[in-house]
């Protein structure tokens, strides 16, 4: 049994800018300060997880402090690997080159262990080099206490600071230093990485396996390597797409695609069918919740910029699929089902069940697909006809001012037709309470549905029955209200008897009969039974229950108002 084995992400940490890979903009710019001899008394280094901070800023202290191969060499961005000065900082026991991790040593006393010892020479490097991982880890009384030490530091010292959070680290801190951010590693550089690593490993790893590996790895090189390294730990050497996508707990890509399309289709039992086989198949509800979140923002995407599509790590079927998603889907339904992805993705991750919580969201997302929009509400609504009136009666002409014939050989005043035309779209008494709710009159809304008991109705006059409790004055203030809103004259009166019953008593009615209805049913009774001195306190129907989920869960989805579609 060997104990010698080091992970693939120790075994092939770079020990040269040479092997840095994705990081020419930063080689390039130290390479220049070393053959100039313009080299900053301290660097910060910024950027993700496993992007090669720490890496780089060992690579800089050997850089700084190698002698050559002869003994006689100087600073250079290709240390030699194997004078004295090269090797005890590779192994990390240089005594002049100290690591600190500011995320365990954040107090001021640490960092005063620092400033005592810049005081001293370098004991035998040419350069004393502080590295201090994770710097914006330091409190605030830390980073002053070092701040008068960077402004003024002694020749011989070098500081090198790295961070995955360069917003927290004080401004003043980052203008005494010389900034370099690593950037994400591109996946066609991620992939080429680890085939070459594969093959040294005599490992063998198919396309799709490295494409899987470089895009959860999001960029980062060690997670890739820590992900291939298990990959082929876990396969014997032979390391394929399905492995890797078990061993990730992802669902088949192609699998996703399949349920998104049955989601924006608005297709629920597909939908519902589709990720109850995934999760059978192994797959984690809340890593399938954030494919269908990664592939609605790369749709989405796609229809803004089309060369997204060059993606390496995309499939040509998957690019295929998600170029006709783009061409096909409106950019608000694609924003609405981002939303409530970013939702569901909180719900999933704190749900007792995670499986039910999925369910959940793919349920509300096949609801709302194919829901229109606002616009499209709006738009039907305008462009739907206007009611039809009834014909007016011939009215008789008047004693002065312009008049026409009309058929029947009556006629009608300009003034009177402008009348009957403003009068044209209100041809029943509900298009009269439309207008009322149109206006936003609630007190006269509320006083008409509980105080009008129509008895006969024509546009621009209005005949009812005041019903027990109403105000005396609602025939002027409606009269007054619709001449105001329609620009036409009404005539309202109110007669002694002959109405019909209000709209609030019209309601009422029908919700006693759908009360007594259910109190019928056999389980209403049974439950009657069983828990004596029960009531019934409100009655729902079960289409308007689904009616009020609709818009409640386009209301959801709306509550950020996303971009407008073409």
């Amino acid at each position: 049994m060997t104990h010698d084995y080091k992970v693939l992400a120790r075994k092939y940490r770079p020990e040269t800018f040479a092997d840095l890979i994705g990081q020419e903009a930063m080689v390039r710019t130290l390479r220049r300060a070393f053959e100039t001899g313009r080299i900053a008394q301290a660097f910060i280094l910024t950027g993700i997880r496993g992007t090669g901070k720490t890496t780089t800023a060992r690579i800089v202290a050997k850089g700084l402090n190698c002698i050559g191969k002869d003994g006689n060499g100087g600073p250079t961005v290709e240390p030699c690997g194997v004078c004295e000065p090269c090797v005890a900082i590779a192994e990390g026991r240089h005594v002049d080159v100290q690591e600190m991790d500011a995320a365990s040593n954040t107090g001021v006393d640490d960092v005063r262990e620092i400033i005592e010892g810049v005081r001293y020479r370098a004991a035998s490097a040419r350069y004393k080099v502080y590295i201090v991982d994770e710097v914006h880890m330091l409190s605030t009384s830390a980073f002053n206490a070092l701040l008068k030490t960077l402004e003024e530091p002694p020749e011989h010292v070098k500081f090198i600071f790295a961070t995955t959070e360069i917003r927290k680290v004080p401004v003043t801190v980052l203008s005494r230093c010389q900034r370099f951010d690593l950037r994400r590693i591109e996946p066609e550089v991620m992939m080429a990485h680890l085939s070459s690593i594969a093959a040294k490993e005599d490992a063998t790893v198919d396309d799709a396996a490295t494409a899987l590996i470089a895009r959860a790895a999001e960029g980062s090189v060690r997670d890739a390597l820590s992900i291939l390294d298990q990959a082929i730990a876990m396969s014997g050497g032979t390391v394929e797409a399905d492995a890797v996508r078990d061993m990730l707990g992802l669902a088949d890509r192609a699998r996703v695609l399949d349920l998104f399309e049955a989601i924006m289709r608005g297709q629920a039992a597909e939908a519902l069918e589709e990720l109850g086989r995934q999760y059978s198949d192994g797959a984690d509800p809340l890593a399938v919740l954030r494919d269908l979140a990664e592939i609605t923002h790369w749709v989405s995407v796609l229809q803004v910029t089309p060369d997204a599509a060059d993606d390496p790590t995309v499939a040509p079927e998957e690019r295929a699929r998600g170029q006709a998603f783009a061409q096909g889907l409106p950019k608000r339904s694609l924003a609405r089902a981002w939303q409530m992805l970013l939702k569901a993705l909180e719900e999933v991750a704190q749900a007792p069940t995670p499986m039910m919580a999925a369910e959940m969201a793919v349920i509300r997302l096949t609801h709302v697909a194919d829901l229109p929009s606002p616009d499209d509400l709006i738009r039907k609504l305008r462009d739907a006809p206007a009611p039809t009136a009834a014909a007016p009666a011939p009215t008789p002409a008047p004693s002065g001012g312009g008049v026409r014939a009309v058929a029947g050989g009556g006629v009608v005043s300009a003034q009177g037709e402008a009348q009957q035309q403003a009068l044209a779209r209100f041809g029943t008494w509900a298009s009269v309470m439309e207008l009322i709710r149109a206006n936003r009159d609630i007190p006269l809304l509320t006083a008409v549905e509980q105080g009008v008991r129509l008895a006969a109705y024509a546009p621009g006059r209005i005949e009812f029955e005041l019903a027990p409790g109403a105000a005396e004055d609602l025939p002027s203030r409606l009269q007054q209200r619709l001449q105001t809103w329609t620009g036409a004259r009404w005539g309202v009166s109110v007669v002694s008897g002959g109405g019909a019953p209000t709209v609030a008593e019209v309601a009422s009615a029908e919700r006693d009969a759908v009360a007594a209805e259910a109190m019928e049913h056999p389980l209403t009774q049974a439950v009657m039974q069983a828990f004596p001195g029960a009531k019934v306190v409100e009655v729902r129907a079960r289409a308007a229950e689904e009616a009020q989920a609709a818009l409640d869960a386009l209301e959801e989805a709306e509550e950020v108002d996303p971009f407008e579609e073409d």
